[in-house]
Order: C-alpha cells, then sequence, then structure tokens
C-alpha cells in the first residue's frame, strides 16, 4: 500500500490551471478601458493566483512539488485577453466567461465531485473548502460583470421577472417611436 495521497494530480492540476489563469487575466485587466471591469477581472485574477501558489504550498507540504502542465490554449487565451480591439464582452465570451459557456450541468457541479475522495486529509480539505467558495464567489463576480456589459450594449432586458427592465425597454421603445413619428413627418412635408 503506498503512501502517496490519491488527490496529488487534482492538487496539481488547480496549481497549474489557476496560475494559468492568473497570466490571462492579469493581460486582460491591463488592457480593459472600463474600471468596473478592471475591478472584477484584477480580483479574480488575485484569487487565481492565489489558489496556485496555495495549492504548490500544499504539495510542498506535502512532500511534492508542481508538475508543469501546459494548457495547449493557453497562447490563444493570452493572444485573446491581450487584445485591445476586442471588446471585453467580446472577451468573456471567447475565454469562456459568459453564462452561456458556464452553464452548469443539472446535480452535483464539478466542485463537489472534489470531496468523492474520503482519503482527503484535513488541511487539504479546508484548502479545497475555500477555493470551491472562492471560486464560486468569483464565477458571480464574473456573471453580473458580463450582465452589466450586455445591459450597456443591447439595452436592459426582462431576465429576473420583477418588471423593473421593463419600463426601460418601454421607455427605449417609444423614443424610437417618437423619432420615427418625425422622421415620418419630416418626409411628407
Amino acid at each position: 500500500m503506498s503512501d502517496k495521497p490519491s488527490y496529488l494530480g487534482l492538487l496539481n492540476a488547480i496549481a497549474n490551471g489557476e496560475s494559468q489563469a492568473e497570466c490571462y487575466l492579469d493581460a486582460w485587466a491591463q488592457t480593459t478601458p472600463d474600471d468596473g471591469v478592471r475591478q472584477v477581472i484584477s480580483t479574480v485574477a488575485l484569487r487565481e493566483g492565489e489558489h496556485g501558489k496555495a495549492f504548490a504550498k500544499r504539495l510542498c507540504e506535502l512532500g511534492y512539488t508542481v508538475l508543469p502542465r501546459e494548457d495547449p490554449k493557453f497562447d490563444e487565451k493570452m493572444t485573446i485577453a491581450g487584445d485591445k480591439h476586442l471588446t471585453d464582452r467580446e472577451k468573456f465570451e471567447k475565454l469562456g466567461f459568459s453564462p452561456a459557456e458556464r452553464s452548469e450541468p443539472a446535480g452535483p457541479d464539478f466542485f463537489s465531485r472534489m470531496f468523492e475522495d474520503k482519503s482527503i486529509d484535513i488541511q487539504t480539505g479546508a484548502l479545497l473548502g475555500r477555493y470551491i467558495a472562492e471560486e464560486r464567489d468569483s464565477g458571480r463576480l464574473l456573471t453580473s460583470c458580463y450582465r452589466q456589459l450586455c445591459a450597456a450594449e443591447d439595452g436592459p432586458s426582462v431576465t429576473n421577472g420583477d418588471g423593473g427592465d421593463l419600463s426601460a425597454q418601454l421607455g427605449r421603445i417609444e423614443d424610437l417611436l417618437e423619432k420615427l413619428v418625425g422622421k415620418k413627418a419630416r418626409a411628407t412635408r
């Protein structure tokens, strides 16, 4: 029987993935012209970097080191993130951070399955718990930011059923109708 923890691969994958995400999110934060987007992306980038280091540290404490695993799409992600010609909305979509790209399957999510390994020690379990909570919060931050960008570009839409955006939509429709009627009146003169 081996004393090697069964969850080393998981820790290694998280350390690599989070460290790489910090790089391209930092590139994005440096290129966005929007202060609100920069705040959200910088927050998430800092979390990703901290996660990468925390999991590398945990591997070290267990007597192992991070085995580098390059993401084959890393260069593409860096190019997208640093592209000053893409809008922030386009970056969300191309990098897979829009809600449609991150839709959750029915049933337990990816993070819940991390605890299926019953041999996880207490310290690693605590680290995973914090990581999961922060990842879910980062997802909420990114979703909110994306929706705000969409609302700014497309105008408000009714998505939550409370009617709050409906009056704004009706106002825009009325403005458009007034412009249309004004153009028609000028054309018949």
